[in-house]
């Protein structure tokens, strides 16, 4: 599925999240707004529709992963709304976007669902803001429109269109400031009518009469010159399809005044919007004498004005330059300095300036005069730039302005680089919105004969009949990929598995490739870490190979030096007789060495033959330097978090303790985050002519954490083997672990059970608390009163509650990483483990040891298959026994 959507509903979700888009700017007062949608790959989210900013400058974001931590990724993911008033709010929560985008800004990012079901994600950007509080009124405007579009994607579900996106953003001009009839006009056509609507200013651009139009759309056609008339009347009747033009149009008139006309799809069936603008508004103005160069940029990048100096600087005649997008006209300034100060300017409304070296004409020498000192000044719906010799301002070309990696905005506009005489330059309106894929793309071409028929209505190709999308990137794609967004994704992995992760999740979308291979050295071998994307079974025999073997992921990592094929004829080439898989793709062999050791080798492949740019090859050998440097401090973390689970396994108990009257089934999960260690226990402790029940979770994660929970555990073991009451038990360890080591606190659940009467005192410190189901399937939460956590207050007193619990009756005792999640309420977490109990309690009616353990583990069987628990989890289950002491 690609734009329009299937069931004969052409552009009809186009035009929805095109409305959408725009309206968010409006509704939260920013510069920005996207809608994000789910991609047919798995885990990755595609910018559908992106309003405000030109598509190249926002290249970076065009694919999110699920798993990132990124504002998106986070809303789509666990269905919360996430608020970023300003960028130090940014940078704590989310590193990583902060750092790709260091502009001073705030957002606001919204799921869109159905009910419960994730169907994309509305973000905002806006200007910062003190406090989130501030955002309020502007996230619950935004909340009207994500809702609505959940409804709307949900109901084109329903009639057959597929929720996914493959295919590059719609990039849509904001809602305009400001509108001048002279210079901007609009108008309307219904295909199925033939009927063109235009206002006051359409007709006058176009000069027409006022009894031209409304009429059809050749009455539209006949305002320009034949050529542009044929191309004019095929775009209309492709956007009507849904297949908006890539960039405005640029027509002549009868006397030879250049207009840009815009198409795209409007929110009625069919409907095609078009507006009119004056591209040369200004030309008789002061600024078409000046000696500086001035040129005008709308808001996706379009160049709407350029005096003759401007157009000399950049080395473009005038006529080739205006109309078109300023990446298409000048690709030169396609890169990494430009883009992060012109995206600086558009989304903080900034002033900023910067120098560019101008590529030397063929047969010249470069020159001082090569640099050009460029200063860029934003308005509501424009940019005005002056571009000047570098050496007007400079003693000397400056090299290092060639590679800045963050834009040199200032809170209020410096000092220009020279002085601009005469009047100031009057900036043309800007146009407004019209979606198509981004401004750099060369548009189609649609010119025809001047004999030539109207061409048809174009038909659209199915989904299951397109063609696989490339995986080959553009050109350009190593330029827009910062290395500091990779360093700071790998501080956050710690282990080998992290580490790894964190390499799919960000060089294949960044480098548009589709299989990862990483292996790592042990023992003068090479074994495979991590796999994706590659058949099943193609890497196992390379799983252990040799450093002496002739391979090439073997021998980048002996040489030092990356191996890159731009297809696998030429790896065939160079390693004959080494198997290949199915894909005719390139590879990138990446070695990992880091501190002068080899840790292993990395394996990037692609579907399809490409060439690796210099720039390509430079980024990605950086690249692997930082993998590799990961993945040494993983591997030594592996180690260490190996030692604190064989700790953390001696400290729990081996068996627990028995009653002829009592069963009990325990369960422990360690968390995926950290060392995998944590605080969380349980025990069954002989006390008297009872037995102890007993959960326990202490603070944090580590060595640290296990340690603490072994004396706790001891603790609590010798008060209740010594018959202690509830109370008393609770007390004596609170003020053990107050002595032991203040800062540490714990939560704990203590029950005394009497297995033959039935009679439970229960005592909690800051517990969750415990679940019990009656042998009828009746299901309670006892929230009986609870004392402050453990390690707090020194003489904190535990209140104790008597409950009776009846033969085949199910006692559940747990700690919060078995019902606490990211974004919901604990309470929630609970009343669902409840309703979990009534269900899978039934096959325990009448409870013996083998289908208590089976509760057990249907209990736990979703977050045991979890590949992502932020915190370890133990269960502790006890049901009593019938009165003679077997099955009952």
């Amino acid at each position: 599925m690609t734009r329009s959507a299937e069931s004969g509903m052409p552009g009809r979700r186009d035009a929805l999240l095109a409305e959408v888009a725009t309206e968010a700017i409006s509704a939260v007062r920013g510069t920005v707004a996207g809608v994000y949608l789910p991609s047919e790959a798995p885990g990755v989210l595609r910018l559908a529709v992106l309003a405000g900013l030109p598509g190249p400058l926002f290249r970076p974001w065009w694919r999110v992963h699920v798993d990132r931590r990124f504002p998106v990724s986070e809303a789509f993911r666990s269905g919360v709304q996430v608020l970023l008033p300003n960028a130090t709010e940014t940078m704590r929560r989310f590193p990583q976007f902060a750092a790709a985008l260091p502009i001073p800004l705030g957002s606001i990012t919204l799921p869109v669902t159905a009910g419960a079901e994730p169907l994309g994600a509305l973000t905002a950007l806006r200007p910062a803001v003190a406090d989130v509080t501030e955002l309020l009124a502007e996230r619950d405007r935004l909340s009207g429109l994500a809702d609505g579009l959940g409804r709307q994607l949900s109901a084109l579900s329903r009639s057959g269109a597929a929720n996914v996106w493959e295919d590059d953003p719609l990039c849509l001009r904001p809602p305009p400031a400001a509108l001048h009839s002279a210079r901007v006009g609009r108008f309307t056509w219904d295909p199925a009518a033939d009927l063109v609507t235009a206002d006051d200013g359409a007709r006058t651009l176009l000069e027409l009469d006022p009894q031209d139009l409304p009429g059809p759309a050749e009455a539209l056609a006949r305002a320009v010159d034949r050529g542009d008339a044929l191309r004019l009347l095929a775009l209309l009747r492709e956007t009507a399809r849904g297949r908006p033009p890539a960039r405005p149009l640029p027509v002549r008139i009868s006397h030879g005044a250049l207009r840009l006309v815009d198409l795209r799809p409007a929110a009625g069936a069919g409907l095609v919007a078009g507006m009119v603008l004056e591209a040369d508004p200004v030309a008789d103005t002061a600024a078409e004498l000046l000696p500086q160069g001035v040129f005008c940029l709308d808001r996706l990048g379009l160049v709407v004005y350029a005096n003759p100096r401007a157009a000399h600087l950049l080395g473009l005649d005038r006529e080739r330059l205006v109309g078109r997008a300023l990446w298409a006209a000048v690709p030169w300034l396609q890169q990494p300095v430009c883009e992060d100060h012109l995206r600086a300017a558009l989304l903080a409304l900034e002033a900023v300036h910067f120098h560019v070296r101008r590529p030397p004409e063929p047969g010249r020498q470069s020159y001082e005069g090569d640099w050009l000192a460029f200063s860029v000044r934003p308005g509501p719906d424009v940019l005005t730039c002056t571009v000047v010799p570098a050496n007007r301002v400079l003693d000397s070309p400056v090299p290092m302005a060639e590679t800045p990696l963050a834009p040199t905005h200032a809170p209020g506009p410096p000092p220009p680089p020279t002085p601009v005489p005469g009047p100031p330059v009057s900036p043309p309106a800007a146009p407004t919105h019209a979606p198509g894929p981004t401004p750099h793309e060369p548009a189609t071409s649609t010119a025809l004969p001047a004999n030539a028929a109207l061409p048809p209505l174009p038909t659209r190709k199915r989904a299951a009949d397109a063609p696989p999308p490339s995986a080959e990137p553009a050109a350009s794609t190593a330029p827009h990929y910062r290395p500091i967004t990779l360093a700071i994704a790998l501080t956050e992995a710690v282990t080998a598995r992290q580490v790894s992760a964190v390499v799919m999740q960000e060089l294949l979308p960044a480098f548009g490739g589709r299989r990862l291979a990483i292996y790592l050295v042990q023992d003068r071998h090479l074994y495979l870490a991590w796999e994706t994307g590659f058949p099943e079974g193609f890497l196992a025999p390379y799983d252990g190979v040799s450093l002496d073997t002739r391979l090439p992921g073997v021998e980048t990592l002996t040489t030092g030096q990356p191996l890159f094929f731009d297809s696998m004829e030429e790896l065939s080439a160079a390693y004959p007789g080494i198997a290949l898989d199915a894909s005719e793709g390139a590879r990138a062999f990446l070695p990992l060495i880091a501190s002068g050791r080899p840790v292993g080798s990395c394996i990037l492949g692609f579907d399809r033959p490409r060439s690796f740019a210099p720039e390509e090859r430079t980024v990605l050998t950086a690249l692997a330097g930082l993998i590799a440097h990961a993945m040494e401090k993983a591997q030594r973390y592996d180690s260490e978090a190996a030692l604190a689970r064989g700790l953390q396994r001696a400290l729990l108990p081996r068996r627990l303790s028995v009653h002829p009257r009592l069963e009990t089934a325990g369960r422990y999960l360690p968390g995926t985050e950290g060392m995998d260690v944590g605080g969380d226990w349980y025990d069954v402790v002989e006390a008297g002519d009872g037995m102890a029940l007993v959960i326990g979770d202490v603070q944090g994660h580590g060595v640290q954490a296990a340690a603490t929970m072994g004396q706790l555990r001891s603790a609590v073991r010798a008060f209740a083997l010594d018959d202690r009451p509830p109370e008393q038990v609770l007390s004596g360890t609170n003020r053990l672990l107050i002595e032991l080591d203040p800062g540490q606190f714990a939560s704990c659940c203590y029950v005394w059970l009497d297995p033959a009467t039935g009679l439970a005192r229960i005592a909690r410190a800051g517990h969750p608390p415990p679940l019990l189901r009656q042998p009828d399937g009746r299901t309670q939460i006892l929230d009986t009163p609870v004392g402050v956590v453990l390690g707090v207050v020194a003489h904190a007193t535990y209140p104790v509650t008597e409950v009776k619990l009846d033969p085949h009756a199910i006692l559940a005792l747990y700690t919060d990483g078995l019902v606490e999640r990211p974004g919901h309420d604990i309470d929630d977490g609970i009343g669902a483990l409840r309703v979990a109990l009534a269900r899978v309690g039934a096959s325990a009616a009448r409870p013996d040891g083998r289908s208590l353990m089976s509760v057990a583990d249907r209990l736990t069987a979703t977050m045991r298959h979890a590949a992502d628990r932020p915190d370890d989890i133990a269960l502790l289950l006890a049901a009593r026994r019938g009165g003679d002491g077997g099955p009952g």
